[in-house]
């Protein structure tokens, strides 16, 4: 084992570290207050404690944060991830088809998505991959190993989104074996955080031709520098379609279909 596998042996790939403690600092001294108000030249900022130095609204806006107080101990993502994966489903509910999540772990974000369909009276069904077990054997150059991930069961995520009443339907199993059993027609977003390339290639060719036009694909991993090459595979998939996914500085890339 080589110092820079020891390290990572040392630190659980589900910490939540703190984020951006620099801004906080200056938050705390109110250096964005002072460059928001010189930058309007005295015009009226709505929502002006919010712009850090850029409109972020996930940072102080009541609702979503109350929102994600209820899944972020279940979930990796940030709350600016969050942000944009509640936003395109609400975009997504006037389109038909099913929602789907490819890579579960312990359930933050099914538990967001059972939500917005909660609120919005929507009983379409959501179908949650994973193998529950963490990940399966992984390629060359990639950060990860079998079984990472692994922290989580069926058993823990099915309780935790049981109270919000949503259609949920659990596919367990390995990417792409349960795909082979998953009677879905139509979709209308999908949710892929699957880390690694093979699983990614295969979520692809799994659900784009069942993606209904002007529905969304999210991938959730395309930027961060543990999976590149899930932005390989993301960005060979797309070579040979006509869409072309489009990079957040979150670290995300969505798809909207064409039709």
């Amino acid at each position: 084992m080589n110092l820079f596998h020891a390290l990572r042996s040392l630190l659980p790939l589900e910490i939540n570290l703190p984020r951006n403690p620099s801004r906080r600092v200056l938050r705390a001294l109110g250096y964005y207050r002072l460059r928001t108000r010189l930058a309007s030249k005295g015009a009226v900022i709505r929502d002006a404690d919010l712009y850090r130095p850029l409109f972020m609204p996930w940072e102080g806006q009541l609702e979503f944060r109350q929102l994600y107080q209820t899944v972020s101990k279940h979930s990796l993502l940030s709350p600016d991830r969050c942000w944009i994966l509640l936003h395109l489903m609400q975009h997504t509910l006037a389109l038909p088809g099913d929602f789907a999540e490819f890579g579960v772990f312990r359930g933050g974000t099914a538990l967001l998505t059972a939500k917005v369909l909660q609120a919005a009276g929507d009983d379409r069904e959501l179908h949650l991959f994973d193998s529950f077990v963490g990940m399966p054997v992984t390629s060359k150059g990639e950060a990860f190993t079998e079984g990472d991930f692994g922290q989580t069961s069926k058993a823990a995520v099915r309780a935790l989104i049981a109270p919000v009443k949503a259609r949920v339907q659990f596919h367990e199993g390995y990417i792409p074996e349960t795909f082979r059993d998953a009677d879905i027609q139509q979709l209308a977003f999908a949710h892929v955080d699957v880390d690694l390339y093979q699983s990614v290639l295969d979520c692809v060719e799994f659900v784009y031709p069942r993606l209904t036009p002007g529905g969304i694909l999210l991938f959730d991993d395309y930027g961060f520098p543990s999976c590149t090459r899930a932005r390989e595979a993301t960005d060979l998939a797309f070579s040979k379609l006509r869409e072309k996914p489009i990079y957040l500085p979150t670290g995300q890339a969505f798809v909207i279909k064409l039709p």
